[in-house]
């Protein structure tokens, strides 16, 4: 699979209505992306994969702003290569999947972003867990969060083992 393009603006809001995934590049959202595949290919909608990273704080020390701007750049690229990545070995475990995504890679909250994205969509699909630090907890912050305040209907992938 060749790289797709990779968006830094949100889906837009008039889009038709589709399966949006949220990849932060863990296992459980590798795991949800390729069930993303499979909806979008069972229902024959657009599937739309929205990765967020939080790069800055809101208080940038005087004259640093060209290496936080940087390190947001960095943050950026890094996190479209993982997509791009996750895409390609996801789109492989789904036999004859004619689905091609759209790629959304934003700096913001990823709760704000993707529930923003949520809106007017078939489905939004979630890992049970994402990078987050803390292993023992079930549920992740973003997918509890989403969970309860969705726009549309979630789908949560909990990882192989469970």
């Amino acid at each position: 699979m060749r790289p797709l393009p990779v968006s830094h603006q949100p889906p837009p809001p008039d889009a038709a209505p589709g399966v949006v995934v949220g990849v932060d590049g863990s296992d459980g959202s590798l795991w949800a992306l390729e069930r993303a595949f499979h909806e979008a290919q069972a229902h024959a909608l657009p599937l739309r994969v929205l990765a967020a990273v939080n790069p800055a704080s809101a208080v940038v020390t005087a004259g640093l702003e060209d290496v936080v701007q940087d390190s947001a750049d960095r943050l950026l690229a890094g996190m479209a290569d993982v997509v791009q990545r996750g895409v390609a070995a996801a789109s492989a475990r789904v036999p004859g999947t004619t689905v091609v995504p759209d790629l959304h890679v934003l700096a913001g909250d990823p709760v704000t972003l993707l529930l923003g994205a949520s809106a007017r969509q078939h489905t939004l699909v979630l890992g049970a867990r994402g990078n987050g630090g803390f292993s023992r907890l079930l549920l992740g912050s973003v997918a509890s969060a989403l969970l309860f305040h969705a726009l549309c209907p979630v789908l949560l992938v909990p990882g192989p083992k469970r």
